[in-house]
């Protein structure tokens, strides 16, 4: 269903929009438009004088990350190179914005998400980032759990393939989210300005 309004209280939360992510090869949104669209979206944000969270992956100094599970497909060896994990410059992150580092797949676990999130009073984030139907999926599954309101911005999110971007889309998010462009909620976001229900800072 498409988003017309967002209560006062709504945070961005961008996943994985890193160096090593963003390199790689993803359908059907190219990463650099990604990456633009969220940092667009943070400038809103910004002007509302809302919360702009930023969510990377990173190894450990041993390059642990995960749980030793069994698993069919094995994980992938870890990339210990420092720029991997760092956000890619077009977000044009700022010192304001609040950056939350996770080494699972979803940014709730192990991570100061909720308490950055409840602490500001926030009901309703917009997600973007890579990859759609795992980083951004199992966040926004956590966030459904945790009785936040979710909005994920279609043309912000990206992963290996459009057949799993078109079932993330389609299938999974609209049971536990509302699905819509940029531009739809760049205009129910400025809908908050003009209707006095600007986030404070100060709350």
């Amino acid at each position: 269903m498409p988003v017309t309004s967002f209560n006062p209280r709504v945070a961005l939360v961008a996943i994985d929009l890193q160096n090593g992510i963003v390199s790689l090869p993803v359908a059907p949104v190219p990463s650099a438009q990604v990456v633009a669209n969220t940092a667009s979206l943070a400038n809103t944000f910004r002007a509302l004088g809302l919360p702009v969270i930023f969510v990377r992956t990173s190894y450990a100094p041993d390059g642990q990350v995960a749980l030793k599970t069994r698993t069919d497909v094995p994980p992938s060896p870890p990339n210990l190179d420092p720029s991997w994990s760092e956000l890619a410059p077009g977000l044009g992150v700022l010192p304001s914005d609040i950056v939350v580092t996770k080494h699972q797949w979803g940014a709730f676990t192990g991570t100061d998400l909720d308490v950055q999130l409840r602490r500001r009073g926030i009901t309703d984030i917009v997600l973007t980032g890579i990859a759609t139907n795992i980083g951004v999926e199992s966040t926004a599954r956590q966030a459904y759990e945790n009785d936040y309101n979710i909005a994920i911005a279609s043309d912000a999110v990206s992963t290996l393939s459009a057949d799993a971007q078109t079932f993330a889309l389609k299938v999974i998010f609209p049971m536990i989210a509302q699905v819509d462009t940029t531009a739809n909620i760049q205009a129910a976001l400025n809908a908050l300005g003009t209707s006095g229900g600007s986030y404070s800072k100060a709350a």
